[in-house]
């Protein structure tokens, strides 16, 4: 015979619907946000890993003075390597370079994403995230080297994922610079003035790890470097497949994204751990009296925790299945979208994450099955009289607290304090996990605007000219530099990129005492590393074993790069090189008296404010996604919570109704309160948030080279701290018209506790 109980949870559901619809959509949003990324990421993250088989991506790259003869192709292959010619050109269109590569069919093959593959010489294929990017579509007309080329089709190219101009830049940068695909009749129709004569490799036999692909990178460089140098062909760039970032770095923050989204969802869990908790104790509290009858009239306490925790598993169910289905559906395609936008990868199939299912929906679950199952198994212990007494404490205090002496209002508003602290508790862990996320969504434009106006404020010069050959000038104000990178070999960032400069000593550009051999770090260097000046630092050649060890004299207040500063003599006996040897100049005009052609590159403005331009650009959908996100949860989370505090409070609001009390004394009793709560935990928990910002945001940048300080203006702050506030007067309101409904019948029904 099926249980009468049955036909209690329907009205349940109605009593409590608004709990209940609580859950629901907290449920839902958590698993379908996370799900959806959970899926798009190992989607991509798939795709991206069977891409070096499908398109056949090099094991490295290096790239030689000249174009290498064949008795040198054969010299080098030698060393268990497979050689492809893989050159191209540097060309500008407007103010943006294209690096143009006539079409690859053995090794770091091309996906063809819309239109057509170039058949004719007057035809080009962009990426497809530079081309979005910059509003050029299939069967545009875009100009090159002075020749009109019609874009005949979008690609992704497998060896450029990310789209980095250089493996020594901080960031990529898939809005000024872009790749291209010609026939070759096409590039060989570019002149050859920018041209690199760059090859590609494969190994013959496939190093098995990572410790394995850098020894035989290393054995490798030292052999070529040695064959090149005796053929008259020096080389001039070697960057092995393992650390390339145009190839890895796709792939290694997809990952990235992974794990910071299980911690994310974590934190979630623990938070719908304890809601779940305060949730099942009031419906408890609220059905004391039907408990006690029931356990009177002979149900097993089986029966009742069967019946109990039906009905929050039965939501939880429901919450999941329409979360999953949203995951696969819209979250999911928002979340490629995104990754689309940041990253130029193949087409992607949806893949099937079995993990994703597990940790948004399974645990979750077992979740609220286990919690429901403690806490309702352990009141059930109780005698039938003392639900129907309302004497449901497990550990009762042996003396009551003492409270100040205050006036009655504001005791009795601690003593509502004291009765629901696990409510509030749960409220202001709420409340930061909600400034966290806002405070990185709304920080973020705050962060990079900061930046770029200490970047432009901040730059040694308007121009920084890196030369072929040393070359002199008559611009008046050029300043001679020296230059190099080594890396780092320990602290927080293995491999961190340091630009060492040689700077002449009473150097107008650079305001610093260099003399008597003093070597100063940039501020950014000091901020990521947490160096301080009397620190050593150890640093190394990037292609050989050779160490340099520094003590820093001090901290140069520039923010724009991970550098060290010391006299450009220093630089020259540190590394022994000539004393007439410099890198470029610094300048606050252009230098018009050296051929373009002997310039290898300028650093202006525009190229050091890269990296906030792109994360603005790649991360602003998610930013605006995860501010939508933590404004809903919080008002979820203040509207569940506060509900439960006066539906506990029900009978007494009820009392003191009785008693002659107002509703608006009541809500001064009970919400303000509540207010008080969440304006202190607005302002407390946004500064905790601030300097949890930081640690995720250092965490963040671990990633790659680079320093960028993390900044929340003060306006940013109380927009936050509005929003909480704004969130909770609305869920007040509601609030208060539940108050308002309270009969005061409900003291009466419950004259017994």
């Amino acid at each position: 015979m099926k249980s009468p109980l049955r036909k209690r949870l329907f009205r349940l559901l109605k009593q409590e619907f608004g709990k209940y619809l609580a859950i629901f959509l907290f449920m839902i949003i958590m698993v379908g946000f996370v799900s959806g990324e959970f899926v798009a990421g190992r989607s991509m993250f798939q795709t991206y890993n069977s891409s070096f088989s499908t398109y056949n991506i090099e094991d490295g790259k290096l790239e030689l003075t000249e174009k290498a003869d064949k008795e040198l192709i054969k010299t080098m292959e030698k060393h268990g390597i497979q050689l492809y010619a893989n050159f191209y050109k540097d060309e500008t269109m407007d103010s943006d370079t294209i690096r143009i590569y006539a079409n690859r069919k053995e090794i770091d093959k091309v996906c063809l994403m819309e239109g057509s593959m170039p058949k004719t010489k007057k035809e080009i294929a962009l990426d497809r995230m530079y081309a979005d990017n910059n509003e050029i579509h299939v069967g545009d007309t875009i100009t090159i080297d002075s020749k009109q080329l019609k874009v005949c089709g979008l690609v992704a190219l497998s060896d450029y994922s990310t789209l980095f101009e250089k493996n020594t830049d901080i960031m990529f940068d898939a809005l000024d610079f872009g790749t291209g695909i010609m026939t070759k009749e096409g590039f060989d129709d570019i002149r050859d003035t920018h041209i690199h004569y760059q090859y590609s490799w494969l190994y013959n036999k496939k190093p098995k790890n990572d410790t394995e692909k850098k020894k035989k990178a290393d054995t490798l460089l030292e052999k070529i470097t040695e064959d090149t140098f005796l053929a008259g062909n020096p080389l001039t760039d070697y960057v092995p497949q393992y650390i390339n970032q145009a190839i890895h770095f796709t792939g290694d923050d997809i990952d990235d994204d992974s794990k910071m989204m299980v911690i994310f969802l974590y934190i979630l869990i623990v938070i719908l751990g304890f809601i779940f908790a305060i949730t099942t104790k009031n419906t408890i509290n609220q059905e004391a009296t039907v408990i006690g009858t029931l356990r009177a009239s002979g149900y097993s306490r089986m029966e009742l925790l069967r019946h109990y925790i039906a009905l929050p598993i039965i939501v939880s169910v429901a919450a999941s299945v329409v979360g999953n289905i949203l995951g696969y559906t819209v979250f999911k395609d928002i979340a490629v979208d995104l990754y689309y936008n940041s990253y130029s990868l193949p087409t992607y199939h949806t893949v099937w994450n079995a993990n994703a299912f597990w940790m948004t929906t399974v645990v979750p679950l077992i979740l609220m099955l286990l919690i429901n199952m403690v806490i309702i198994g352990r009141l059930l212990q109780l005698s039938p009289l003392r639900f129907l007494r309302h004497d449901l404490v497990l550990h009762k205090q042996k003396k009551a607290m003492r409270l100040p002496k205050w006036s009655f209002f504001n005791r009795f508003r601690l003593r509502i304090l004291f009765q629901n602290k696990a409510s509030y508790l749960i409220l202001v862990l709420g409340l930061f996990l909600v400034n966290v996320l806002m405070m990185f969504g709304f920080g973020l434009p705050d962060t990079l605007g900061s930046y770029q106006q200490t970047i432009e404020n901040n730059m040694i010069a308007k121009y920084q000219y890196v030369l072929k050959t040393p070359l002199e000038t008559d611009t008046k104000d050029a300043e001679k530099y020296c230059m190099r990178s080594l890396e780092t070999v320990d602290g927080i960032h293995i491999g961190e990129n340091v630009t060492i400069y040689g700077i002449e000593k009473n150097s107008k550009m650079v305001n610093l005492d260099v003399s008597e051999d003093k070597i100063y770090i940039s501020q950014a260097f000091a901020d990521k590393f947490g160096y301080k000046e009397g620190d050593r630092i150890t640093l190394k050649e990037k292609y050989e074993d050779k160490e340099y060890r520094f003590t820093i004299d001090g901290i140069y207040d520039y923010q724009s790069n991970v550098s060290i500063f010391m006299s450009i003599s220093t630089y020259r006996d540190l590394f022994d090189v000539d004393n007439d040897t410099f890198t470029g100049y610094f300048s606050n005009h252009k230098i018009k008296d050296i051929d373009e052609d002997l310039i290898a590159g300028i650093i202006t403005k525009s190229e050091m404010t890269k990296i906030s331009r792109q994360l603005d650009h790649s991360m602003g959908g998610m930013m605006d996604l995860v501010n939508g996100f933590s404004v809903l949860l919080a008002l979820l989370m203040i509207y569940l919570l506060t509900k439960i505090i006066v539906e506990r409070n029900a009978n007494s609001i009820s009392m003191v109704k009785v008693l002659g009390f107002t509703n608006r004394e009541i809500s001064s009793l009970y919400l303000r309160t509540s207010t008080w709560i969440v304006v202190l935990s607005a302002l407390g928990t946004s500064y905790f948030a601030l300097q949890a910002l930081g640690k995720i945001w250092l965490y963040y940048l671990q990633s790659f080279s680079g320093w960028m300080p993390v900044y929340v203006s003060k306006w940013t702050m109380a927009k936050i701290i509005m929003i909480n506030l704004a969130a909770y007067f609305l869920i007040m309101w509601i609030d208060y018209r539940k108050i308002q409904k309270i009969p005061m019948q409900e003291a009466l029904k419950n004259v017994g506790e």
